[in-house]
C-alpha cells in the first residue's frame, strides 16, 4: 500500500492543482440567427452548420392529424 513518507504542505498541493482549474467556453455567433454557439457545431436554435441548414427543427415541420 501507498503511505507518504512526509506530509504534503497547503502550498505544494495546491500548486499540484493549479492546472485542473476548468476553462469558459468560446461561444461564437451564428452567422445565420445571431445566437451564441460553441465552434463548430450545428446551431441550436436555428439548425445551420456553414451557411447550410443541416437539422430541420420541430417546430418548422408540419405534421398533417392525418397522417399519424
Amino acid at each position: 500500500m501507498a503511505v507518504q513518507q512526509n506530509k504534503v504542505s497547503k502550498s505544494r498541493r495546491n500548486n499540484r492543482r493549479a492546472h485542473d482549474a476548468l476553462v469558459a467556453a468560446n461561444p461564437n455567433e451564428c452567422p445565420n440567427c445571431g445566437e451564441l454557439k460553441r465552434p463548430h457545431h450545428i446551431c441550436a436554435s436555428c439548425g445551420h452548420y456553414d451557411n447550410k441548414e443541416v437539422v430541420v427543427l420541430a417546430d418548422d415541420i408540419d405534421l398533417d392529424e392525418d397522417a399519424a
